[in-house]
C-alpha cells in the first residue's frame, strides 16, 4: 500500500457542498479512508453520499476508479464531482514515510567525529604495548604497535602520529601522551587510527601552518632528551629531513643534503633547522636570488657558494667541450 500512497497525488476542485453536521462529516471521512485503503484490491468502491440544498440524498454507486496497473501504481483514478466535498480527507492523511535513509541520520564519519573516545579503551590499548617493567611504550612496544597499524616504524605516518601525540622523545610514548593524543584525534582503536592518519596527512599537504608545526616538532623529536642534547647530529638531521619532506619537498633538498654529506657537517642547530624551511620556500630552486647580506645562517652562505662553484665548473667543462669540438672541425 505504501507504493499506492506515493502515486495518489491529485488536486481536487473546490468544494461545492457542505455537510449537515459534524457527525456526517466524520462518517464521510472514515468511509473515504476505507474506500482508499481497499482501492488497490477493489475496482468499484462506493463514494459517500452528498447533499443537495442541505438535504441528504440516498447512497448511490458512482463511477469506479479507472483501471490501475498491476503494480497498484498505474493511471490516476478519476471520480465524479460528488467527491469534491471530500477535500478535508487529504488534510487528515498522516505524512508518508520515506523508504530511504532519513536525512537526519549521521554518516559514519560524522558519527565518529561526534563520538567521544573512550578513555578506558585507550588505557587498555596502551596496556597492550607498554613495557612490562615501566608504564611507557618503548621501542619493542612501538614496533608491535606499528605492525598492528600496518606501518613501518620509519614511515612518515608514524612521525605524524608522534607529532599528534606530542611525544617528547623518539622511540617512546608515555601513557599521558598516548591517551591524550588519541583523544585529541577522536579515536580509541587501531582501526580508528588507521582511518584518521590519512586524513591528517591530507591536511598537512594543504596547510602550510600545520606543516610548519610538524617540521619544527621533528627537530625536537630527534634530540636525545636524556643526554640534554641541543644540536641534532648531521646524520640524524639528514634522515629526518628526508622523512619530514615526504610531502611538500623543496626543489633544492637533494642538493642541500648532498652538500651536508660532502662537507661532513657535524650538527644542525635549532635555528638552522627552522630557517631552512624559510630558506627553501623563499629561495626556491634558483639560488641567484639569494642575498648573503640577509640574516641567514653561515651554513646557508657556504651552501650557496658551493652550488655556484659547481655551476661555474659545469659551465667551464661545457666551454672546454665546445672548444674541442671547434678545433676538431
Amino acid at each position: 500500500m505504501g507504493n499506492c500512497f506515493s502515486c495518489f497525488k491529485v488536486s481536487l476542485p473546490p468544494a461545492t457542498a457542505t455537510r449537515s453536521s459534524s457527525f456526517d462529516y466524520k462518517d464521510e471521512t472514515m468511509e473515504l479512508r476505507g474506500s482508499f485503503l481497499h482501492s488497490c484490491q477493489q475496482t468499484g468502491p462506493l463514494v459517500p453520499e452528498t447533499h443537495v440544498n442541505g438535504n441528504r440524498k440516498s447512497v448511490t454507486t458512482l463511477t469506479t476508479f479507472n483501471n490501475v496497473g498491476s503494480d497498484n501504481c498505474g493511471s490516476m483514478p478519476t471520480v465524479q464531482s460528488n467527491l469534491r466535498s471530500s477535500r478535508g480527507f487529504y488534510a487528515r492523511l498522516s505524512p508518508l514515510g520515506r523508504s530511504g535513509t532519513s536525512s537526519g541520520l549521521s554518516t559514519t564519519a560524522e558519527s565518529r567525529q561526534q563520538k567521544e573516545p573512550s578513555e578506558s579503551k585507550l588505557n587498555a590499548l596502551f596496556d597492550q604495548y607498554k613495557d612490562s617493567h615501566e608504564d611507557v611504550i618503548l621501542a619493542d612496544g612501538i614496533e608491535r604497535f606499528c605492525n598492528d597499524l600496518q606501518l613501518s616504524p620509519d614511515e612518515f605516518k608514524v612521525l605524524v602520529l608522534a607529532w599528534k601525540l606530542k611525544a617528547k622523545q623518539m622511540c617512546q610514548f608515555t601513557r599521558q601522551e598516548f591517551v591524550t593524543g588519541l583523544k585529541t584525534m577522536k579515536v580509541d582503536s587501531i582501526r580508528g587510527i588507521q582511518a584518521r592518519l590519512p586524513e591528517i596527512v591530507q591536511e598537512l599537504t594543504v596547510s602550510s601552518d600545520l606543516f610548519k608545526d610538524l617540521y619544527r616538532f621533528t627537530f625536537r623529536f630527534g634530540l636525545d632528551v636524556n643526554s640534554g642534547q641541543r644540536i641534532l647530529p648531521a646524520d640524524m638531521a639528514i634522515v629526518l629531513w628526508k622523512l619530514v619532506f615526504t610531502i611538500r619537498e623543496p626543489p633544492l633538498l637533494s642538493r642541500w643534503l648532498k652538500f651536508l654529506e660532502c662537507h661532513h657537517v657535524r650538527g644542525i642547530p635549532k635555528d638552522t633547522w627552522n630557517m631552512f624551511l624559510n630558506f627553501a620556500e623563499s629561495i626556491g630552486d634558483d639560488l641567484s636570488v639569494y642575498d648573503d647580506a640577509e640574516a641567514w645562517p653561515s651554513l646557508f652562505d657556504d651552501f650557496v657558494e658551493y652550488e655556484n662553484d659547481q655551476m661555474n665548473q659545469n659551465i667551464s667543462k661545457d666551454d672546454i667541450i665546445k672548444n674541442d669540438s671547434v678545433d676538431k672541425v
